[in-house]
C-alpha cells in the first residue's frame, strides 16, 4: 500500500476527562528525605498538578494541527508524519526523528526556520504517538531506516539530509548507509560510539575523551536502569506507565532534565497518553538488543552538533563507525542538554542549515 492520508489529531474529550480524574487520585509515593534514589516526589507532584490544573492539551494539539499531518502504510505499520513544505520548490528535503522519551514534540520550535530552507518530513516513529503500537516484532533502527528511505521515496523527494536526536541519532546514519544514492548528509546530535574492548582504543586518549568515558561511565552506573529494563522487560513496565500519568511522568522525566520547562515534559508525556503508545515505546531498545549490528562504517557526509551537558561524544570511536565525519562540534552557550532544538532552536538549526546549504 503506498496510500499517504491526510491526518488531523483530535483527542475525544472523554480522554481528557479521564486523564484529569487520574490525576486526581494519584497515589504519591514516599521518599527519603536527600537521598538520590531517583526522580523526587516533589518533581512528579509538581508535573502531576500542572497536568492536571494547567497544561492545555487544546493549545498544543491546535499548534500540532497547524502543520500538514499524514499517515501511510510502510512494510506493515502505520506511520504518521508531518509534512511541511518550504516556499522554495526546489529546496532540499530534511527527514528529522526524534527519540525516547520524546515525541514529535522534540521539532515543534525548528519547523519554523528549518521550512525557510527545506522541505521537512517529521514522522512519529514506529509504535510512538500517532503512528501507533507496533503490532509485530522487529522494529529496531535498521528496519526504521529503510522506512525512512521509503517514506521519503514516496513523497517524491529523489535527494535529502537526515536530522536525528537520541534514537534519531542512530537511525539517521542508518539511513545514509542503506540509501546513500539519495541521502546528502547526516546531522545528528550524538554519535554512540562506543569502546569496542580493544586496549589499543584507549592508549593517549585525550583529557576531554578521559574525561567523556568517565561521563559515559557514570551514566551507565547511576543512570541507565532505564535501558537495562527497556531492553530486557519491556512488558512488563508497560502495565504500570500505560495505566498511570503519574507513573508515566516518573518514569519520563528520569531523561527529561531537571532544567526542562514543565510544558515541554508535560507535551511529551501526553502524546505518548492520548495515544496510547508509553508501554509500546519501550520496545525499540529490546528490538535493537537483539539486532544484528552493522559491521562497516557508514560513507556518508556525517555532521555532529552536541550540546553542553549532553552524552559526549568521543571522536576516535566515532571515527571507527563513520568514515565520512565533516563536522564534530559543541554547540555555543547557551545550548545545553538533550534537546536543543527546545532548548537553543537558534544554535541548532542555524548549525543544520550551514551544514547542508551546499549539498
Amino acid at each position: 500500500m503506498s496510500t499517504v492520508t491526510p491526518f488531523r489529531i483530535e483527542i475525544p474529550q472523554t480522554d481528557l476527562d479521564d486523564l484529569r480524574a487520574r490525576l486526581a487520585l494519584t497515589r504519591f509515593t514516599d521518599e527519603i528525605t536527600g537521598a538520590e534514589q531517583g526522580v523526587s516526589v516533589e518533581r512528579v507532584r509538581r508535573l502531576v498538578g500542572r497536568w492536571r490544573d494547567g497544561f492545555d492539551w487544546r493549545a498544543l494539539e491546535a499548534r500540532l494541527n497547524a502543520y500538514p499531518q499524514f499517515t501511510t502504510e510502510i512494510d506493515g505499520q502505520n506511520i504518521h508524519f508531518f509534512h511541511v513544505r518550504s516556499s522554495n520548490p526546489d529546496a532540499l528535503a530534511l527527514i528529522l526523528t526524534h527519540g525516547w522519551p520524546g515525541s514529535i514534540v522534540e521539532y515543534l520550535d525548528a519547523i519554523e526556520p528549518l521550512s525557510r530552507h527545506f522541505h521537512l518530513v517529521i514522522p512519529s516513529l514506529p509504535g510512538y504517538g500517532f503512528s501507533g503500537p507496533t503490532r509485530e516484532l522487529g522494529w529496531n533502527n535498521q528496519r526504521i531506516a529503510k522506512a525512512w528511505a521509503e517514506l521519503m521515496a514516496r513523497l517524491g523527494h529523489e535527494h535529502y539530509g537526515a536530522v536525528g536526536n537520541d534514537a534519531g541519532s542512530m537511525i539517521s546514519p542508518e539511513i545514509g548507509r542503506i540509501d546513500p544514492e539519495h541521502v546528502v548528509g547526516v546531522h545528528v546530535t550524538q554519535l554512540f560510539s562506543f569502546p569496542s574492548g580493544d586496549p589499543a582504543e584507549f592508549a593517549d586518549l585525550s583529557e576531554e575523551d578521559q574525561a567523556g568515558l568517565a561521563v559515559l561511565d557514570w551514566f551507565w552506573k547511576e543512570k541507565g536502569a532505564f535501558n537495562v529494563l527497556h531492553s530486557q522487560q519491556p512488558q512488563t513496565l508497560a502495565h504500570a506507565i500505560a495505566d498511570s500519568p503519574a507513573g508515566l511522568l516518573g518514569w519520563l522525566a528520569q531523561l527529561f532534565d531537571d532544567d526542562l520547562d514543565d510544558d515541554f515534559v508535560l507535551a511529551n508525556a501526553a502524546v505518548h497518553w492520548f495515544t496510547g503508545t508509553a508501554g509500546s515505546a519501550l520496545r525499540l531498545y529490546w528490538e535493537n538488543a537483539r539486532a544484528e549490528q552493522p559491521k562497516e562504517p557508514t560513507t556518508v557526509p556525517t555532521a555532529l552538533a552536541m550540546g553542553e551537558g549532553d552524552f559526549r561524544s568521543i571522536r576516535r570511536f566515532a571515527e571507527r563507525d563513520h568514515a565520512n565525519l565533516v563536522s564534530w562540534k559543541t554547540l555555543p552557550a547557551p545550548a545545553h542538554g538533550h534537546y536543543t532544538a527546545h532548548t537553543a532552536t537558534d544554535a541548532l538549526t542555524s548549525d543544520i542549515i550551514s551544514f547542508f546549504a551546499n549539498r
